[in-house]
């Protein structure tokens, strides 16, 4: 629940988890996702959906939070945004994942239009997503401070984020990003870095029981091995179920709750 104080007042770990669930909050249907975020503490919900792109505006009376709806299977605009991974000169400066723009550009005079109204300017301003959401979310904060369209955007929270853009690009962005990846999420690991595609933001890791962790290269390695290793016995394939938004937040709960998971 968001205090009447407003997001700003939560601790790292609130905001973590709350965004985490707002992400999720964001595949919902507009009826579903009101429902849900005025559960949290918002009390104005705008549902943005052009050609396949969506995402929402969450809002009370300090904050404003724009969530990005990530990959749906069945959506052939999403599947194509996902595989379209040429790299097109930006809005900004460099160049970003064609596929992840084009959602962006679909959505953006109306969500720029709403950064920018009067009775806006004071809020405090969050992006958030998961998957494809955050690639567009991080696309998204990128606009907003290049073109200055509000004073204060805050902080861009992410999960299972695919790479965005190149090197000049992601050096560009000046908020705040907190990315968190979950093990093997196979996301994460696409576009390939050969390709020029670099990761923005500071890496918070998830590693394979569940538990936060600043692993070293080698002990990335064998963490990722061990939950590998762990899904096959499980019948899981750790690549994919990772990237699952629920396990984002099953995790985070005990990271907020100060809960870890055994580990051998």
């Amino acid at each position: 629940m968001i205090p009447e104080q407003g997001i700003m007042t939560m601790n790292f770990k609130q905001r973590s988890l709350l965004f985490a669930k707002i992400s999720q909050i964001a595949y919902l249907n507009k009826a579903n996702a009101t429902k849900q975020a005025k559960k949290i503490g918002f009390t104005t919900v705008e549902y943005y959906d052009v050609k396949g792109a969506q995402s929402y505006r969450f809002m009370n009376k300090r904050d404003l939070v724009i969530a990005c709806r990530g990959t749906e299977p069945t959506q052939y605009a999403d599947i194509k945004a996902d595989a379209n991974a040429l790299p097109v000169i930006a809005e900004t400066v460099s160049r970003v994942h064609k596929g992840f723009k084009g959602q962006v550009d679909e959505l953006w005079p109306a969500i720029r239009e709403d950064l920018t109204r009067t009775q806006n300017k004071n809020k405090d301003v969050w992006f958030t997503g998961h998957s494809l959401g955050a690639a567009m979310a991080t696309i998204m904060a990128s606009r907003c401070m290049f073109f200055e369209l509000v004073p204060n955007p805050e902080e861009l929270y992410t999960y299972g984020s695919p790479r965005v853009g190149w090197k000049g690009y992601v050096d560009s962005l000046g908020i705040t990003h907190h990315r968190w990846k979950n093990n093997n999420d196979i996301v994460t690991t696409v576009p390939l870095a050969i390709m020029g595609f670099k990761h923005h933001g500071t890496m918070h890791y998830l590693n394979s029981y569940g538990n936060v962790r600043r692993p070293t290269g080698w002990q990335m390695i064998k963490d990722r091995l061990r939950g590998m290793w762990t899904g096959i016995k499980k019948g899981k394939i750790d690549n994919f179920s990772d990237h699952l938004i629920h396990n984002y937040i099953e995790h985070l709960q005990n990271y907020k709750d100060g809960k870890e998971n055994p580990q051998k």
